[in-house]
């Protein structure tokens, strides 16, 4: 199933605008962005792959003001979206978001399934705890 172009051209402007924001450290205007191509999705929005990376974006917008709650919603929402599941970038923000929260069993469930998804890289542009919590608890 496609998206009209119309409201893909939207859909992708809005992203883009967020992206620039975000770039600059205006993560705030950046999920409002976010939000609003969000709201061009019809129907149920988890069927759209475009809703995957809207909620990863937004998500990663607040994993970058150390809002993890929110963080973790927007993550757990991603991963029921189209192809949400098993993406590992994905499974890298559940996994950090419940480490920061104090939930290191399920942290390191979904920081496994990252590694096993992508390899170490997937790890080296943010924190290296991440990884060193994770060789703890899986041999690496």
């Amino acid at each position: 199933m496609e998206l009209d172009e119309s409201v893909h051209a939207q859909i992708e402007a809005l992203c883009k605008e967020g992206d620039d924001l975000a770039a600059a450290g205006s993560f705030g205007l950046a999920q409002d962005r976010y939000k609003s191509a969000l709201r061009l999705l019809p129907g149920d929005h988890r069927q759209w792959e475009a809703a995957t990376w809207i909620y990863v974006a937004i998500g990663d917008a607040h994993f970058r003001t150390a809002d993890y709650e929110k963080c973790f919603k927007c993550f757990s929402n991603a991963v029921q979206c189209a192809n949400g599941l098993g993406n590992p970038f994905i499974h890298l923000r559940l996994g950090q978001s419940y480490y920061e929260v104090g939930n290191l069993d399920k942290s390191a469930d979904e920081l496994t399934r990252a590694y096993m998804g992508a390899g170490l890289d997937i790890f080296m542009e943010d924190d290296p705890k991440y990884l060193a919590f994770l060789r703890t608890r899986i041999n690496i």
